[in-house]
């Protein structure tokens, strides 16, 4: 393995260029006011073909919002002395906006390197895990070694808008993956590099909508006052975190969070009893529960409200996840917290969160998958960094991975 990490330190100005050639080309979804990834793809395909990687298979998704009318998601395929399972290393190769301008203290679409880290929008997210997991497959074939299995580099569009046009996209039209393949998302992790996301919080977005009676502020005995049934409907709801209570410590927090989030506007004066009103829970829970378990139990609560107010409450639901936990005897947990070990000498640890990623399609999918990396969480935010040491180690933890 000394080779192999050899070549991969002796790269390091090779992996900021091409961090740098990424961040040039924007890649935002049309919900971001973006073209999307097909110009950011084909700088890609160009330089892995210049670089050597040169078994590519793209898969565009169609989406007639964007100029090009695809989103591009593109495989590479590095040989390996087995074919009996793949490795695979997947990353997104969307980015979000860059907010406001002014908090960034340098040009976010052009790197720019200072003590140690390179700043920029998506240098870490993701292009830290993209660029790492290049590397660690350019490392074999740069010294003619090969991988102990077949590697495969996913480079997905629309990860950051929902995954229709990627991942979602990918396993509905095309079979691209084997039970036993080991999956491993290098986008989340932690500043040691030491957890393995192996399982998330199902997920339950709602915007509820309750319709009163609309009347003079001084006569509520003529109206029906929805924002106050919505107060205390914010309330049952919260209180949900006690009535589905069990707790689990591989989540931080153990436990179910319900909470109200979003509130909409109503009316636009002071005196007025608003007839309508608007607002949205984010909920997180435990996978052992069920959305269905939940949803029962908010409409028991919903028309007990519905009942004291006289208003109608109806709810809608922009997101909705539910996904099993990869187990924490899945061959990719341990085979990646083995290689962390042998490049690090940390011992990793398996862990799940209350956020979403990609993973949750590959398990309910039925695939197993692990989300790693060694990150400040810098991802969304004004000047966007990643540590190059991360990068640097990230790859080798990879390059063990693939010899595994």
């Amino acid at each position: 393995m000394e080779k192999l990490y050899k070549n991969i330190e002796s790269n390091l100005e090779k992996m900021i260029e091409l961090e740098t050639l990424l961040t040039s080309v924007p890649a935002m979804a049309p919900e971001s006011e973006g073209q999307g990834e097909l110009k950011k793809c084909e700088v890609l395909e160009a330089w892995l073909k210049e670089n050597g990687i040169t078994n590519l298979v793209r898969y565009d998704a169609p989406d007639s919002r964007v100029e090009s009318g695809i989103r591009p998601n593109l495989v590479a395929t590095i040989e390996g002395k087995s074919d009996d399972y793949s490795i695979w290393v997947m990353a997104h190769m969307d980015v979000v906006p860059v907010g406001d301008l002014s908090m960034w203290n340098t040009d976010p679409w052009k790197v720019e390197r200072k003590d140690g880290k390179i700043y920029g929008r998506g240098v870490e997210d993701n292009q830290q895990g993209l660029v790492a997991g290049i590397f660690a497959a350019l490392s074999y074939l740069q010294t003619g070694e090969k991988p102990a299995h077949t590697v495969k580099l996913l480079f997905v569009a629309d990860e950051e808008v929902g995954s229709d046009y990627g991942i979602s996209y990918l396993l509905r039209e095309h079979n691209l993956f084997r039970k036993d393949d080991l999956i491993v998302i290098p986008d989340g992790g932690d500043s040691e590099g030491v957890t393995l996301e192996v399982a998330e919080k199902n997920l339950l977005w709602m915007r509820i909508t309750t319709k009163g009676k609309q009347a003079h502020g001084s006569r509520p005995d003529e109206g029906a006052n929805a924002f106050l049934a919505n107060c205390e409907l914010a309330m049952k709801l919260n209180d949900l975190e006690n009535f589905f209570g069990k707790k689990d410590d591989l989540f931080q927090p153990n436990h179910s969070t319900f909470q109200p989030t979003k509130k909409e506007e109503n009316v636009p004066n002071i005196n007025t009893i608003p007839g309508d009103d608007v607002f949205c829970m984010d909920c997180r829970i435990l996978p052992c529960y069920t959305l269905d378990e939940v949803r029962k139990e908010v409409r028991r609560r919903m028309d007990e409200v519905e009942a004291k107010y006289g208003v109608k409450i109806t709810f809608e639901e922009p997101q909705a996840v539910e996904s099993p936990a990869t187990s924490v005897e899945a061959p990719v947990v341990k085979k990646l917290a083995k290689a962390i070990e042998k490049v690090n000498g940390k011992k990793a640890y398996p862990i799940g969160i209350g956020g979403g990623t990609v993973g949750a399609y590959l398990r309910i999918a039925g695939y197993d998958a692990t989300v790693w990396g060694t990150l400040d969480e810098t991802a969304h935010q004004p000047n966007e960094y990643c540590i190059l040491d991360n990068l640097i180690n990230d790859a080798k933890v990879l390059a063990t991975l693939m010899n595994e």
